[in-house]
């Protein structure tokens, strides 16, 4: 369990920075997007420090399916991420663009090791 509890620390840690980044950072990062609206960088934030939370508490309880719906999570963040690249609703720049999907990414990294780390104790398969 020990190599699971460090991916999910390290899926916690680089949720919490980021959450905390989006936060203290929104206006210069809407900027770099190329928008005015800097309130969903705010929003997006508190919502990955609450993520960041959930993912250290199960570091802590190690309950299997929590931890598969954390891996969904990063999925579909995923998965998102490549509907806002590709159909480009909200006219990102192409330096926001970029951004999305270096992180995006990082999470395709982080949830499939999760996800592998996961299989080593259990017999669940995505």
């Amino acid at each position: 369990m020990k190599a699971l509890q460090k991916a999910l620390k390290l899926n916690a840690i680089f949720s919490g920075t980021s959450g905390i980044v989006l936060i203290l950072l929104h206006i210069q990062i809407s900027k770099v997007f190329g928008t005015s609206n800097s309130t969903v960088f705010w929003i997006v934030g508190i919502a990955l420090i609450y993520f960041a939370l959930s993912i250290w508490y199960e570091c802590i309880k190690v309950r299997k399916m929590a931890i598969l719906w954390i891996i969904i999570q990063d999925y579909l963040w995923v998965m998102g991420s490549l509907i806002l690249v590709v159909f480009d609703p909200f006219e990102i720049s192409f330096l926001g663009h970029l951004l999305v999907l270096s992180i995006a990414l990082i999470v395709l990294y982080m949830a499939i090791n999760q996800h592998l780390e996961l299989k080593k104790y259990t017999n669940y398969k995505l």
